[in-house]
Protein backbone atom coordinates (compact mmCIF):
# COMPACT_ATOMS: atom_id res chain seq x y z
CA UNK A 1 0.00 0.00 0.00
CA UNK A 2 1.06 3.59 -0.58
CA UNK A 3 2.21 4.86 2.83
CA UNK A 4 2.25 8.51 1.74
CA UNK A 5 -0.51 11.06 1.23
CA UNK A 6 -1.26 11.57 -2.45
CA UNK A 7 -1.62 9.16 -5.34
CA UNK A 8 1.19 7.37 -7.09
CA UNK A 9 2.01 9.32 -10.27
CA UNK A 10 0.80 7.73 -13.49
CA UNK A 11 2.53 7.70 -16.87
CA UNK A 12 0.53 9.50 -19.55
CA UNK A 13 0.82 8.17 -23.09
CA UNK A 14 0.08 10.66 -25.88
CA UNK A 15 -0.55 9.21 -29.38
CA UNK A 16 0.23 12.04 -31.83
CA UNK A 17 -1.07 11.85 -35.39
CA UNK A 18 -1.12 13.74 -38.68
CA UNK A 19 -4.23 15.92 -38.37
CA UNK A 20 -5.15 15.93 -42.07
CA UNK A 21 -8.52 14.28 -42.62
CA UNK A 22 -10.01 12.63 -45.72
CA UNK A 23 -7.55 9.81 -45.89
CA UNK A 24 -4.30 10.63 -44.08
CA UNK A 25 -5.40 10.63 -40.44
CA UNK A 26 -7.90 7.83 -40.97
CA UNK A 27 -5.18 5.53 -42.31
CA UNK A 28 -3.05 6.09 -39.20
CA UNK A 29 -5.58 5.96 -36.34
CA UNK A 30 -5.25 2.27 -35.49
CA UNK A 31 -1.45 2.15 -35.85
CA UNK A 32 -0.93 5.26 -33.72
CA UNK A 33 -3.28 4.23 -30.91
CA UNK A 34 -1.87 0.68 -30.86
CA UNK A 35 1.61 2.17 -30.58
CA UNK A 36 0.49 4.06 -27.45
CA UNK A 37 -1.17 0.99 -25.96
CA UNK A 38 1.93 -1.12 -26.53
CA UNK A 39 4.05 1.42 -24.62
CA UNK A 40 1.55 1.40 -21.76
CA UNK A 41 1.65 -2.39 -21.62
CA UNK A 42 5.46 -2.39 -21.67
CA UNK A 43 5.71 0.03 -18.76
CA UNK A 44 3.03 -1.57 -16.59
CA UNK A 45 4.53 -5.02 -17.14
CA UNK A 46 8.08 -3.98 -16.23
CA UNK A 47 7.89 -1.20 -13.63
CA UNK A 48 6.48 -0.98 -10.12
CA UNK A 49 6.04 1.82 -7.66
CA UNK A 50 8.02 1.71 -4.41
CA UNK A 51 4.97 0.20 -2.69
CA UNK A 52 5.14 -2.79 -5.03
CA UNK A 53 2.09 -2.09 -7.17
CA UNK A 54 2.45 -2.02 -10.99
CA UNK A 55 2.95 1.40 -12.55
CA UNK A 56 -0.30 2.68 -14.02
CA UNK A 57 -0.51 4.28 -17.44
CA UNK A 58 -3.17 6.59 -18.86
CA UNK A 59 -3.66 6.73 -22.62
CA UNK A 60 -5.30 9.77 -24.22
CA UNK A 61 -8.90 9.16 -25.25
CA UNK A 62 -8.10 9.94 -28.87
CA UNK A 63 -5.11 10.51 -31.07
CA UNK A 64 -3.77 14.05 -30.89
CA UNK A 65 -3.84 15.82 -34.23
CA UNK A 66 -3.83 19.41 -33.02
CA UNK A 67 -4.07 21.77 -30.09
CA UNK A 68 -7.70 21.00 -29.19
CA UNK A 69 -7.00 17.32 -28.72
CA UNK A 70 -3.76 18.17 -26.92
CA UNK A 71 -5.81 20.23 -24.45
CA UNK A 72 -8.32 17.39 -24.01
CA UNK A 73 -5.43 15.03 -23.26
CA UNK A 74 -3.89 17.49 -20.78
CA UNK A 75 -7.22 17.79 -18.98
CA UNK A 76 -7.51 14.02 -18.67
CA UNK A 77 -3.95 13.72 -17.42
CA UNK A 78 -4.62 16.27 -14.67
CA UNK A 79 -7.76 14.42 -13.55
CA UNK A 80 -6.00 11.06 -13.59
CA UNK A 81 -2.90 12.13 -11.63
CA UNK A 82 -0.33 11.81 -14.39
CA UNK A 83 3.22 12.84 -13.50
CA UNK A 84 5.20 11.73 -16.56
CA UNK A 85 4.37 11.96 -20.27
CA UNK A 86 5.47 9.97 -23.30
CA UNK A 87 4.39 11.05 -26.79
CA UNK A 88 4.46 8.41 -29.53
CA UNK A 89 3.93 8.68 -33.26
CA UNK A 90 4.57 6.68 -36.44
CA UNK A 91 4.13 9.67 -38.73
CA UNK A 92 4.44 13.38 -39.34
CA UNK A 93 2.39 15.53 -36.93
CA UNK A 94 2.10 19.24 -36.24
CA UNK A 95 4.94 19.72 -33.77
CA UNK A 96 4.09 22.66 -31.50
CA UNK A 97 0.36 21.92 -31.80
CA UNK A 98 0.63 18.35 -30.53
CA UNK A 99 3.45 18.61 -27.97
CA UNK A 100 3.04 18.38 -24.21
CA UNK A 101 3.65 21.80 -22.61
CA UNK A 102 3.14 20.94 -18.93
CA UNK A 103 6.30 22.38 -17.31
CA UNK A 104 6.38 19.80 -14.50
CA UNK A 105 6.07 16.57 -16.47
CA UNK A 106 9.29 14.82 -17.47
CA UNK A 107 8.81 14.26 -21.21
CA UNK A 108 9.89 11.80 -23.87
CA UNK A 109 8.94 11.36 -27.53
CA UNK A 110 9.21 8.11 -29.47
CA UNK A 111 9.22 8.62 -33.20
CA UNK A 112 8.79 5.37 -35.14
CA UNK A 113 11.67 4.53 -37.48
CA UNK A 114 9.75 3.55 -40.61
CA UNK A 115 9.67 4.54 -44.25
CA UNK A 116 5.93 4.58 -44.94
CA UNK A 117 5.39 7.81 -42.99
CA UNK A 118 7.97 10.38 -41.75
CA UNK A 119 7.93 9.58 -38.02
CA UNK A 120 11.57 10.62 -37.76
CA UNK A 121 10.74 14.01 -39.24
CA UNK A 122 8.08 14.61 -36.59
CA UNK A 123 10.46 13.49 -33.86
CA UNK A 124 13.09 15.99 -34.98
CA UNK A 125 10.55 18.78 -35.37
CA UNK A 126 8.84 18.31 -32.03
CA UNK A 127 12.15 17.95 -30.16
CA UNK A 128 13.23 21.25 -31.74
CA UNK A 129 9.98 22.75 -30.49
CA UNK A 130 10.63 21.48 -26.97
CA UNK A 131 14.15 22.93 -27.05
CA UNK A 132 12.99 26.28 -28.42
CA UNK A 133 10.27 26.59 -25.78
CA UNK A 134 12.58 25.60 -22.90
CA UNK A 135 10.79 22.30 -22.21
CA UNK A 136 13.51 19.65 -22.66
CA UNK A 137 12.35 16.23 -23.85
CA UNK A 138 14.07 12.89 -24.35
CA UNK A 139 14.13 11.70 -27.95
CA UNK A 140 13.68 7.99 -28.68
CA UNK A 141 14.39 6.70 -32.17
CA UNK A 142 14.98 3.04 -32.99
CA UNK A 143 18.27 2.08 -34.59
CA UNK A 144 16.79 -0.03 -37.38
CA UNK A 145 14.00 0.68 -39.88
CA UNK A 146 10.78 -1.23 -39.16
CA UNK A 147 7.90 -2.07 -41.42
CA UNK A 148 4.81 -0.02 -40.74
CA UNK A 149 2.88 -3.17 -39.90
CA UNK A 150 5.42 -4.27 -37.27
CA UNK A 151 3.94 -3.75 -33.79
CA UNK A 152 6.95 -5.07 -31.85
CA UNK A 153 8.86 -2.46 -29.85
CA UNK A 154 12.60 -2.85 -30.67
CA UNK A 155 14.91 -3.73 -27.79
CA UNK A 156 16.86 -0.46 -27.98
CA UNK A 157 13.60 1.50 -27.86
CA UNK A 158 12.36 -0.60 -24.93
CA UNK A 159 15.53 0.15 -22.99
CA UNK A 160 15.13 3.89 -23.41
CA UNK A 161 11.40 3.87 -22.69
CA UNK A 162 11.96 1.93 -19.46
CA UNK A 163 14.93 4.07 -18.40
CA UNK A 164 13.02 7.29 -19.00
CA UNK A 165 9.81 6.08 -17.37
CA UNK A 166 11.68 4.78 -14.32
CA UNK A 167 13.49 8.09 -13.83
CA UNK A 168 10.37 10.14 -14.56
CA UNK A 169 8.29 8.22 -12.04
CA UNK A 170 11.02 8.69 -9.43
CA UNK A 171 11.01 12.45 -10.02
CA UNK A 172 7.21 12.66 -9.92
CA UNK A 173 7.01 10.51 -6.77
CA UNK A 174 9.20 12.92 -4.79
CA UNK A 175 7.12 15.94 -5.66
CA UNK A 176 5.05 17.14 -2.71
CA UNK A 177 6.62 14.73 -0.21
CA UNK A 178 8.78 15.75 2.75
CA UNK A 179 12.28 15.34 4.08
CA UNK A 180 12.08 15.16 7.88
CA UNK A 181 15.05 16.46 9.86
CA UNK A 182 15.03 14.77 13.25
CA UNK A 183 17.43 17.11 14.96
CA UNK A 184 19.80 19.49 13.25
CA UNK A 185 23.49 19.57 12.28
CA UNK A 186 25.63 16.62 13.39
CA UNK A 187 29.22 17.45 14.27
CA UNK A 188 29.52 20.16 11.62
CA UNK A 189 28.76 17.78 8.74
CA UNK A 190 27.80 20.04 5.83
CA UNK A 191 25.25 17.62 4.42
CA UNK A 192 23.22 17.97 7.61
CA UNK A 193 22.96 21.73 7.05
CA UNK A 194 19.66 21.14 5.31
CA UNK A 195 19.24 23.35 2.23
CA UNK A 196 15.51 23.95 1.84
CA UNK A 197 16.04 25.81 -1.46
CA UNK A 198 17.60 22.68 -2.94
CA UNK A 199 14.74 20.45 -1.78
CA UNK A 200 12.05 22.87 -2.98
CA UNK A 201 13.38 23.91 -6.36
CA UNK A 202 15.22 20.80 -7.50
CA UNK A 203 13.13 18.02 -5.95
CA UNK A 204 9.75 19.69 -5.40
CA UNK A 205 9.82 18.56 -1.77
CA UNK A 206 8.91 20.13 1.54
CA UNK A 207 11.22 20.33 4.54
CA UNK A 208 9.92 19.32 7.95
CA UNK A 209 11.81 19.64 11.22
CA UNK A 210 11.51 18.30 14.75
CA UNK A 211 13.82 18.68 17.71
CA UNK A 212 15.22 15.43 19.11
CA UNK A 213 13.48 16.26 22.37
CA UNK A 214 10.32 15.06 20.62
CA UNK A 215 11.64 11.52 21.07
CA UNK A 216 11.92 12.11 24.83
CA UNK A 217 8.39 13.54 24.99
CA UNK A 218 6.92 10.60 23.15
CA UNK A 219 8.79 8.10 25.30
CA UNK A 220 7.88 9.86 28.56
CA UNK A 221 4.22 10.32 27.61
CA UNK A 222 3.86 6.87 25.98
CA UNK A 223 3.03 8.30 22.53
CA UNK A 224 3.53 5.02 20.69
CA UNK A 225 1.51 1.85 20.23
CA UNK A 226 2.10 -0.17 23.44
CA UNK A 227 0.95 -3.41 21.82
CA UNK A 228 3.37 -2.98 18.95
CA UNK A 229 6.18 -2.08 21.35
CA UNK A 230 5.60 -5.30 23.27
CA UNK A 231 5.67 -7.29 20.03
CA UNK A 232 8.70 -5.41 18.69
CA UNK A 233 10.71 -5.82 21.89
CA UNK A 234 10.04 -9.55 22.10
CA UNK A 235 10.94 -10.01 18.42
CA UNK A 236 14.11 -7.94 18.81
CA UNK A 237 15.40 -9.90 21.78
CA UNK A 238 14.67 -13.17 19.97
CA UNK A 239 16.28 -12.16 16.66
CA UNK A 240 18.97 -9.56 17.43
CA UNK A 241 21.91 -11.23 19.11
CA UNK A 242 24.17 -9.06 21.26
CA UNK A 243 27.67 -8.93 19.86
CA UNK A 244 31.03 -8.10 21.34
CA UNK A 245 31.57 -5.39 23.94
CA UNK A 246 34.92 -3.67 23.38
CA UNK A 247 34.48 -1.07 26.11
CA UNK A 248 37.13 -2.50 28.42
CA UNK A 249 36.50 -2.04 32.11
CA UNK A 250 33.80 0.58 31.53
CA UNK A 251 30.96 -1.79 30.74
CA UNK A 252 27.26 -1.50 31.42
CA UNK A 253 25.47 -4.20 33.34
CA UNK A 254 23.06 -6.51 31.56
CA UNK A 255 20.18 -4.77 33.32
CA UNK A 256 21.38 -1.45 31.92
CA UNK A 257 21.71 -2.99 28.46
CA UNK A 258 18.17 -4.39 28.68
CA UNK A 259 16.90 -0.89 29.36
CA UNK A 260 18.83 0.40 26.35
CA UNK A 261 17.19 -2.28 24.18
CA UNK A 262 13.80 -0.97 25.28
CA UNK A 263 14.81 2.57 24.40
CA UNK A 264 16.16 1.83 20.91
CA UNK A 265 13.04 -0.15 20.02
CA UNK A 266 10.85 2.75 21.14
CA UNK A 267 13.02 5.15 19.11
CA UNK A 268 12.38 3.04 16.02
CA UNK A 269 8.61 3.13 16.48
CA UNK A 270 8.67 6.85 17.14
CA UNK A 271 10.85 7.73 14.14
CA UNK A 272 8.61 5.75 11.83
CA UNK A 273 5.49 7.40 13.28
CA UNK A 274 7.09 10.82 12.86
CA UNK A 275 7.77 10.10 9.20
CA UNK A 276 4.51 8.54 8.03
CA UNK A 277 2.10 8.73 10.96
CA UNK A 278 0.24 5.91 12.70
CA UNK A 279 -3.56 5.64 12.98
CA UNK A 280 -3.14 3.72 16.25
CA UNK A 281 -2.00 6.95 17.90
CA UNK A 282 -5.36 8.56 17.14
CA UNK A 283 -7.07 5.70 18.98
CA UNK A 284 -4.85 6.52 21.96
CA UNK A 285 -5.92 10.17 21.90
CA UNK A 286 -2.99 11.61 19.94
CA UNK A 287 -4.70 12.78 16.77
CA UNK A 288 -2.08 15.31 15.73
CA UNK A 289 0.80 12.89 16.18
CA UNK A 290 -1.10 10.23 14.25
CA UNK A 291 -0.75 12.18 10.99
CA UNK A 292 3.06 12.21 10.69
CA UNK A 293 5.05 14.43 8.33
CA UNK A 294 4.49 12.63 5.00
CA UNK A 295 8.25 12.10 4.87
CA UNK A 296 9.55 9.97 2.02
CA UNK A 297 13.01 10.41 3.53
CA UNK A 298 14.49 11.70 6.74
CA UNK A 299 17.58 11.93 8.86
CA UNK A 300 18.48 11.62 12.54
CA UNK A 301 21.13 13.96 13.94
CA UNK A 302 22.10 11.83 16.91
CA UNK A 303 25.63 12.99 17.47
CA UNK A 304 26.43 14.55 19.69
CA UNK A 305 23.65 16.26 21.62
CA UNK A 306 21.58 13.07 21.68
CA UNK A 307 24.23 10.36 21.82
CA UNK A 308 26.24 11.97 24.62
CA UNK A 309 23.32 11.14 26.92
CA UNK A 310 20.88 8.76 25.16
CA UNK A 311 21.41 5.52 23.18
CA UNK A 312 22.51 6.05 19.59
CA UNK A 313 20.24 5.74 16.56
CA UNK A 314 22.03 2.81 14.94
CA UNK A 315 19.36 0.18 15.66
CA UNK A 316 16.59 2.58 14.65
CA UNK A 317 18.27 3.56 11.39
CA UNK A 318 19.37 0.01 10.50
CA UNK A 319 15.89 -1.45 10.80
CA UNK A 320 14.04 1.46 9.23
CA UNK A 321 16.41 1.26 6.25
CA UNK A 322 15.92 -2.52 6.00
CA UNK A 323 13.13 -4.32 4.16
CA UNK A 324 11.79 -6.10 7.25
CA UNK A 325 11.17 -5.80 10.97
CA UNK A 326 8.87 -7.31 13.63
CA UNK A 327 5.86 -6.68 11.39
CA UNK A 328 7.36 -8.76 8.60
CA UNK A 329 8.66 -7.95 5.14
CA UNK A 330 7.81 -4.44 3.98
CA UNK A 331 9.05 -1.48 1.95
CA UNK A 332 12.28 0.01 3.30
CA UNK A 333 12.38 3.54 4.65
CA UNK A 334 15.10 6.07 3.81
CA UNK A 335 16.79 7.44 6.93
CA UNK A 336 20.16 9.20 6.78
CA UNK A 337 22.65 8.87 9.61
CA UNK A 338 23.77 12.14 11.19
CA UNK A 339 20.94 13.86 9.28
CA UNK A 340 23.18 13.99 6.21
CA UNK A 341 20.33 15.11 3.99
CA UNK A 342 22.42 15.10 0.82
CA UNK A 343 23.38 11.47 1.31
CA UNK A 344 19.74 10.87 2.23
CA UNK A 345 18.76 12.30 -1.16
CA UNK A 346 21.17 9.93 -2.91
CA UNK A 347 19.62 7.07 -0.92
CA UNK A 348 16.18 8.28 -1.97
CA UNK A 349 17.20 8.38 -5.63
CA UNK A 350 18.46 4.81 -5.41
CA UNK A 351 15.37 3.61 -3.55
CA UNK A 352 13.00 5.17 -6.09
CA UNK A 353 14.91 3.72 -9.05
CA UNK A 354 15.36 0.19 -7.67
CA UNK A 355 12.54 -0.25 -5.11
CA UNK A 356 15.16 -1.76 -2.78
CA UNK A 357 16.81 -0.92 0.54
CA UNK A 358 19.83 1.39 0.45
CA UNK A 359 23.15 1.35 2.28
CA UNK A 360 24.47 4.42 4.12
CA UNK A 361 28.23 4.34 4.66
CA UNK A 362 31.28 6.34 5.50
CA UNK A 363 33.63 6.28 2.53
CA UNK A 364 36.25 5.47 5.09
CA UNK A 365 39.54 4.20 3.67
CA UNK A 366 41.32 3.48 0.40
CA UNK A 367 43.47 0.38 0.72
CA UNK A 368 46.10 0.12 -2.01
CA UNK A 369 47.40 -3.35 -2.93
CA UNK A 370 50.76 -2.30 -1.52
CA UNK A 371 49.28 -1.19 1.81
CA UNK A 372 47.27 -4.40 2.16
CA UNK A 373 50.37 -6.51 1.53
CA UNK A 374 52.41 -4.48 4.01
CA UNK A 375 49.81 -4.89 6.75
CA UNK A 376 48.65 -8.45 6.08
CA UNK A 377 51.38 -10.07 4.02
CA UNK A 378 48.74 -11.03 1.44
CA UNK A 379 48.04 -9.79 -2.08
CA UNK A 380 44.66 -8.59 -3.29
CA UNK A 381 43.27 -10.58 -6.21
CA UNK A 382 40.33 -10.62 -8.60
CA UNK A 383 38.34 -7.41 -8.95
CA UNK A 384 40.08 -6.19 -5.76
CA UNK A 385 43.54 -6.45 -7.36
CA UNK A 386 43.76 -2.69 -7.99
CA UNK A 387 42.75 -1.76 -4.45
CA UNK A 388 39.54 -1.44 -2.45
CA UNK A 389 37.52 1.16 -0.60
CA UNK A 390 36.29 0.40 2.90
CA UNK A 391 32.62 1.36 3.25
CA UNK A 392 31.76 1.32 6.94
CA UNK A 393 29.46 3.21 9.29
CA UNK A 394 28.41 2.99 12.91
CA UNK A 395 25.86 0.26 12.29
CA UNK A 396 23.08 2.11 10.48
CA UNK A 397 23.23 0.31 7.13
CA UNK A 398 20.28 -1.78 5.90
CA UNK A 399 20.58 -5.42 6.92
CA UNK A 400 19.72 -6.31 3.31
CA UNK A 401 23.37 -5.55 2.54
CA UNK A 402 24.55 -8.63 4.37
CA UNK A 403 24.05 -10.08 0.87
CA UNK A 404 22.01 -13.02 2.16
CA UNK A 405 19.24 -12.52 -0.35
CA UNK A 406 19.82 -14.05 -3.77
CA UNK A 407 18.93 -13.80 -7.44
CA UNK A 408 19.79 -16.82 -9.59
CA UNK A 409 21.92 -18.15 -6.76
CA UNK A 410 24.00 -14.99 -6.47
CA UNK A 411 24.00 -12.57 -3.49
CA UNK A 412 21.64 -9.66 -4.04
CA UNK A 413 19.37 -7.01 -2.55
CA UNK A 414 15.80 -7.49 -3.76
CA UNK A 415 12.56 -5.50 -3.80
CA UNK A 416 10.63 -6.37 -0.67
CA UNK A 417 7.92 -8.30 -2.51
CA UNK A 418 10.55 -10.77 -3.78
CA UNK A 419 12.23 -11.37 -0.41
CA UNK A 420 11.51 -14.69 1.33
CA UNK A 421 11.17 -15.38 5.05
CA UNK A 422 14.24 -17.58 4.86
CA UNK A 423 16.26 -14.71 3.41
CA UNK A 424 15.13 -12.46 6.26
CA UNK A 425 16.24 -15.14 8.69
CA UNK A 426 19.66 -15.35 7.02
CA UNK A 427 20.12 -11.58 7.14
CA UNK A 428 19.35 -11.62 10.86
CA UNK A 429 21.55 -14.65 11.57
CA UNK A 430 24.50 -12.96 9.90
CA UNK A 431 24.15 -9.74 11.89
CA UNK A 432 25.18 -9.21 15.49
CA UNK A 433 24.62 -6.16 17.68
CA UNK A 434 27.79 -5.17 19.55
CA UNK A 435 27.58 -2.62 22.32
CA UNK A 436 28.24 0.88 21.07
CA UNK A 437 31.75 2.15 21.65
CA UNK A 438 31.34 4.55 24.57
CA UNK A 439 34.16 6.81 23.37
CA UNK A 440 31.85 7.69 20.48
CA UNK A 441 28.48 7.12 22.10
CA UNK A 442 28.46 7.96 25.80
CA UNK A 443 24.75 7.15 26.00
CA UNK A 444 25.33 3.62 24.77
CA UNK A 445 23.32 1.77 22.17
CA UNK A 446 23.87 -1.16 19.84
CA UNK A 447 25.52 -1.03 16.43
CA UNK A 448 24.81 -3.65 13.78
CA UNK A 449 27.81 -5.67 12.64
CA UNK A 450 27.91 -7.69 9.44
CA UNK A 451 30.24 -8.37 6.54
CA UNK A 452 28.76 -7.91 3.07
CA UNK A 453 29.08 -10.91 0.78
CA UNK A 454 31.21 -10.36 -2.28
CA UNK A 455 30.25 -10.39 -5.92
CA UNK A 456 27.28 -8.01 -5.75
CA UNK A 457 27.12 -5.26 -8.39
CA UNK A 458 26.49 -1.98 -6.58
CA UNK A 459 26.41 1.70 -7.43
CA UNK A 460 27.64 4.27 -4.94
CA UNK A 461 26.34 7.81 -5.35
CA UNK A 462 26.35 11.11 -3.55
CA UNK A 463 24.83 14.59 -3.97
CA UNK A 464 27.01 17.56 -3.03
CA UNK A 465 26.19 21.27 -3.06
CA UNK A 466 28.87 23.67 -4.28
CA UNK A 467 28.60 27.41 -3.60
CA UNK A 468 27.93 29.25 -6.86
CA UNK A 469 27.31 26.03 -8.78
CA UNK A 470 24.54 24.24 -6.91
CA UNK A 471 24.03 20.50 -6.54
CA UNK A 472 26.15 17.94 -8.36
CA UNK A 473 25.89 14.15 -8.43
CA UNK A 474 28.71 11.62 -8.16
CA UNK A 475 28.34 8.02 -9.34
CA UNK A 476 30.66 5.03 -9.02
CA UNK A 477 29.65 1.58 -10.24
CA UNK A 478 31.54 -1.45 -8.98
CA UNK A 479 31.30 -4.65 -6.97
CA UNK A 480 31.40 -5.82 -3.38
CA UNK A 481 34.43 -7.90 -2.48
CA UNK A 482 35.01 -10.71 0.00
CA UNK A 483 38.51 -10.82 1.42
CA UNK A 484 40.19 -13.85 2.97
CA UNK A 485 39.15 -14.04 6.62
CA UNK A 486 42.58 -13.23 8.04
CA UNK A 487 42.99 -10.22 5.73
CA UNK A 488 39.49 -9.00 6.50
CA UNK A 489 39.99 -9.31 10.25
CA UNK A 490 43.32 -7.49 10.18
CA UNK A 491 41.93 -4.56 8.22
CA UNK A 492 38.63 -4.19 10.10
CA UNK A 493 40.30 -4.28 13.52
CA UNK A 494 42.28 -1.21 12.51
CA UNK A 495 39.00 0.73 12.25
CA UNK A 496 36.08 -0.59 14.31
CA UNK A 497 35.11 -4.27 14.48
CA UNK A 498 31.69 -3.39 15.90
CA UNK A 499 30.42 -1.84 12.65
CA UNK A 500 29.25 -3.37 9.34
CA UNK A 501 31.87 -3.64 6.60
CA UNK A 502 31.53 -3.56 2.84
CA UNK A 503 34.63 -3.82 0.67
CA UNK A 504 34.05 -1.95 -2.59
CA UNK A 505 35.98 -2.24 -5.85
CA UNK A 506 34.88 0.43 -8.36
CA UNK A 507 35.00 -0.28 -12.09
CA UNK A 508 37.97 1.57 -13.56
CA UNK A 509 38.11 3.31 -16.94
CA UNK A 510 41.76 4.40 -16.88
CA UNK A 511 40.77 8.06 -17.12
CA UNK A 512 39.94 10.96 -14.80
CA UNK A 513 38.35 10.10 -11.49
CA UNK A 514 38.34 6.43 -12.51
CA UNK A 515 41.97 6.22 -13.53
CA UNK A 516 42.54 4.05 -10.46
CA UNK A 517 40.86 3.24 -7.15
CA UNK A 518 42.84 5.93 -5.36
CA UNK A 519 41.42 8.54 -7.74
CA UNK A 520 37.85 7.42 -6.99
CA UNK A 521 38.46 7.91 -3.27
CA UNK A 522 40.38 11.14 -3.84
CA UNK A 523 37.60 12.65 -5.97
CA UNK A 524 34.71 11.70 -3.70
CA UNK A 525 33.09 14.91 -2.52
CA UNK A 526 32.12 14.10 1.06
CA UNK A 527 32.58 11.63 3.88
CA UNK A 528 29.43 9.63 3.11
CA UNK A 529 28.11 7.61 0.19
CA UNK A 530 24.82 5.87 -0.62
CA UNK A 531 24.95 2.44 -2.25
CA UNK A 532 22.29 0.68 -4.32
CA UNK A 533 22.25 -2.90 -5.51
CA UNK A 534 22.89 -3.15 -9.24
CA UNK A 535 24.61 -0.96 -11.78
CA UNK A 536 22.09 1.88 -11.93
CA UNK A 537 24.42 4.68 -12.95
CA UNK A 538 22.66 5.21 -16.28
CA UNK A 539 19.30 5.53 -14.52
CA UNK A 540 20.79 8.03 -12.08
CA UNK A 541 22.18 10.11 -14.96
CA UNK A 542 18.79 10.20 -16.68
CA UNK A 543 17.07 11.18 -13.44
CA UNK A 544 19.66 13.86 -12.69
CA UNK A 545 19.16 15.46 -16.10
CA UNK A 546 15.41 15.71 -15.47
CA UNK A 547 16.16 17.46 -12.17
CA UNK A 548 18.88 19.64 -13.82
CA UNK A 549 21.57 18.27 -11.50
CA UNK A 550 24.87 17.88 -13.40
CA UNK A 551 26.96 14.74 -12.92
CA UNK A 552 30.52 15.54 -11.89
CA UNK A 553 31.95 12.01 -12.01
CA UNK A 554 30.72 8.67 -13.30
CA UNK A 555 31.96 5.46 -14.89
CA UNK A 556 28.88 4.65 -16.97
CA UNK A 557 29.57 3.55 -20.57
CA UNK A 558 28.85 6.41 -22.98
CA UNK A 559 26.31 4.42 -25.00
CA UNK A 560 24.15 4.04 -21.87
CA UNK A 561 23.99 7.77 -21.08
CA UNK A 562 20.50 9.08 -21.89
CA UNK A 563 19.67 12.76 -21.50
CA UNK A 564 17.19 15.19 -23.14
CA UNK A 565 17.88 15.95 -26.79
CA UNK A 566 18.46 19.63 -25.99
CA UNK A 567 21.70 18.65 -24.25
CA UNK A 568 23.17 18.00 -27.75
CA UNK A 569 23.12 21.75 -28.38
CA UNK A 570 25.43 22.63 -25.50
CA UNK A 571 28.71 21.39 -26.93
CA UNK A 572 30.36 18.24 -28.19
CA UNK A 573 31.92 17.24 -24.86
CA UNK A 574 29.02 15.43 -23.20
CA UNK A 575 29.80 16.04 -19.53
CA UNK A 576 30.56 19.72 -20.04
CA UNK A 577 27.35 20.03 -22.03
CA UNK A 578 25.48 18.54 -19.07
CA UNK A 579 26.74 21.36 -16.84
CA UNK A 580 25.85 24.05 -19.36
CA UNK A 581 22.39 22.65 -20.00
CA UNK A 582 21.59 22.32 -16.30
CA UNK A 583 22.72 25.89 -15.69
CA UNK A 584 20.69 27.15 -18.64
CA UNK A 585 17.40 25.49 -17.70
CA UNK A 586 17.78 25.71 -13.94
CA UNK A 587 16.02 23.48 -11.42
CA UNK A 588 12.82 21.91 -12.69
CA UNK A 589 10.67 23.65 -10.05
CA UNK A 590 12.72 26.84 -9.85
CA UNK A 591 10.93 29.02 -12.41
CA UNK A 592 7.29 28.23 -11.86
Amino acid sequence: MNRYYGRNPKVGIRPAIDGRRKGVRESLEAQTMNMAKSVAELISANLRYIDGTPVECVVADSCIGGVAEAAMCADKFEREGVGVSITVSPCWCYGSETMDTNPYYPKAVWGFNGTERPGAVYLAAVLAGHSQKGLPAFGIYGHDVQDGSNTVIPEDVKEKLIRFAKAGIAVATMRGKSYLSMGSVAMGIAGSIVDDHFFQTYLGMRNEYIDMSEFIRRMDENIYDPAEFKKAYAWTRANCVEGIDVNGTVKRTQAEKDKIWETVVKMTLIARDLMIGNPKLAELGFGEEALGHNAIAGGFQGQRQWTDHFPNGDFMEAFLNSSFDWNGIRQAFVVATENDSLNGVAMLFGHLLTNTAQMFSDVRTYWSPEAVKRVTGKELTGCAANGIIHLINSGASALDFTGRQSINGQPAVKPFWEITENEVSECLKNTTWPSAVYEYFRGGGFSSQFDTKGGMPITMSRVNIVKGLGPVLQIAEGWTVELPEDVHNTLTKRTDPTWPTTWFAPRLTGEGAFKDVYSVMNNWGANHGASSYGHIGADLITMASILRIPVCMHNVPEDKVFRPSAWNSFGTEKEGADYRACENYGPIYGKY
